[in-house]
Formats: structure tokens, C-alpha cells, sequence
């Protein structure tokens, strides 16, 4: 009786992943493995075949080392946030952790958009700087702007994972080591860091996946000039209206991530396998 319970109770899950995974990524493969014939389609390499243009690299390889630089940027501010986060005493934590979460409230395109008026040549900071007889700086429209855009809009991806086993850290452990003698600089690479890596490799695997396929910052931010992978799937499916290379665009972008996740899992089960030995 009970596996037929549980069997019940899965079909509801089960027509929901086929309804909007399995038959979405059929429907995505089908268009990148043919090519339109007329009225018919015909099947074809041709759409993984054109993605070997070297324009199509380069934007492939500025897609990968901006997620990674903004992935790696967003470690280094928000590790030392979450760590501060974790040392305040709870009712000032839960407040802190509250106003670090409020701006993702907001539509994601609307704080993407609040960065025009403070980064434009009219904009706030210039209209600071031109106090002091500085000509316009020109801060938008560059790869700068974009990861500026992307570390903004994903910390707080960093931050959350981290600042939870942070939180959830066994204190004997470290009220141990103070009492043999290790010091801030001991504890932390010893104890703090190699417990907190789950959360790091979970902030890191959040903030790559949406950095590689993001399009509206590049678009907003980068003004055209800074394509990445979402900004050019985008353009074949909108503007282009070639389906199928957009198609196939779109399942080496989820190769991508999915080889990504695999290696960041990998860590986390050598990581687990080696936590018994701290020191």
C-alpha cells in the first residue's frame, strides 16, 4: 500500500518534468539538429558546425571569463561579508541579513537599470567628479560596467550559501583550538574555511550559471558591445530568427553549466571525503 502511495504521489512530479523539462529540451534539441528545407526541416550538424566561426569562440570564451572573474569577485567580497555576518549577535543578524536581501526584492531588470543614471555621463558620479573639474568619465559600455553589473546583482548568491554553514559551524571546535594555542590565522585556514567549503562551492556554482547566460546586463550595461552567450542566443531566436543555431546555442551554453556543476560537485564529495582530517 504504501509504494502505491508513493508511486501516486510521484505522477503529479513526474508530468510536471515532462510538461516543462523533458519536452522543452526534445522540442530545443530537434531545432538544433535540423536545418529548414522548404516547408519541411531536414536533419543536420550544420547548426553545431557554423558555432566552429571564430566569432562565435570569442564570444563563447568573453562569456566564460566574465562569469568566472565576477564568480571569483563575488568570493572575495562576500566571503569576508558573510563572515562578519555570522560573528553579530542574532537580533542585529537577522536585521543585517534582511537588508541584504531586500534589493532582491526588486525586479532584476529594474536594479540593473537603476546603474544608468549613476554611471551615465549625466550621471551621478560624473556630476560628483565634475565638481572638482573632471571631464565625464565613460564607465558604461564596457566589460567593466558588465561585471560591475554582474557582482551587484549575484553577491548576495555568495554571500547566503556561505554565511548558512558559517552560522550552523560547531563553536567547540574552534574554542578547542584557542585553548591548544591557534591563533585567527590558524583557525581560519584551518578549521573555518575547509568547514565553510560546501557553502563556497554552492555560492560559486549560483553565481557562474546565471553569470554565463545572463543577457540583460550585457545588453543594458555593455550597450552591444560586451555579446555574451545570452545576448547572442537572444539575438538568434528575436532578431535573426534562426531557431535552430540559436537552439544549438543555447544546449552548448547548458553543456557549459552542466559540466561546471559536475566539477563543483566533484570538489564538494573530496572535500567531504577529507573533512574528518582538519588538521
Amino acid at each position: 500500500m504504501n509504494k502505491k502511495r508513493n508511486t501516486l504521489a510521484a505522477y503529479p512530479y513526474i508530468l510536471w518534468c515532462c510538461l516543462f523539462i523533458i519536452i522543452p529540451l526534445l522540442i530545443v534539441l530537434f531545432f538544433s539538429l535540423t536545418e529548414v528545407s522548404g516547408d519541411s526541416y531536414e536533419f543536420s550538424l550544420g547548426n553545431y558546425t557554423r558555432l566552429l566561426n571564430p566569432q562565435y569562440g570569442m564570444i563563447f570564451f568573453r562569456s566564460i571569463r566574465l562569469a568566472l572573474i565576477s564568480t571569483l569577485a563575488c568570493l572575495i567580497i562576500g566571503y569576508p561579508v558573510a563572515h562578519i555576518i555570522s560573528k553579530i549577535s542574532s537580533p542585529r543578524r537577522n536585521l543585517v541579513i534582511m537588508l541584504f536581501i531586500v534589493p532582491m526584492w526588486m525586479n532584476f531588470l529594474l536594479r540593473t537599470y537603476a546603474w544608468l543614471p549613476i554611471l551615465g555621463k549625466n550621471g551621478l558620479i560624473n556630476n560628483i567628479v565634475g565638481y572638482f573639474g573632471i571631464n565625464p568619465i565613460q564607465f558604461l559600455y564596457n566589460d567593466g560596467a558588465v561585471l560591475l553589473g554582474m557582482i551587484y546583482n549575484f553577491l548576495p548568491f555568495m554571500v547566503l550559501p556561505i554565511y548558512t554553514i558559517l552560522i550552523k559551524m560547531d563553536t567547540n571546535l574552534i574554542n578547542a583550538a584557542r585553548d591548544l594555542g591557534a591563533d585567527r590565522k590558524t583557525i581560519f585556514s584551518k578549521i573555518v574555511f575547509p568547514l565553510s567549503i560546501p557553502g563556497v562551492i554552492s555560492g560559486f556554482t549560483m553565481v557562474f550559471m546565471p553569470a554565463v547566460s545572463t543577457f540583460i546586463i550585457s545588453s543594458l550595461l555593455g550597450g552591444g558591445q560586451s555579446m555574451l552567450l545570452g545576448n547572442l542566443i537572444e539575438q538568434q531566436f528575436t532578431t535573426m530568427g534562426d531557431w535552430n543555431l540559436g537552439s544549438a546555442i543555447s544546449l552548448l551554453m547548458m553543456l557549459v553549466i552542466l559540466i561546471s556543476m559536475a566539477i563543483m560537485n566533484r570538489f564538494d564529495k573530496t572535500d567531504k571525503k577529507g573533512s574528518a582530517t582538519l588538521w
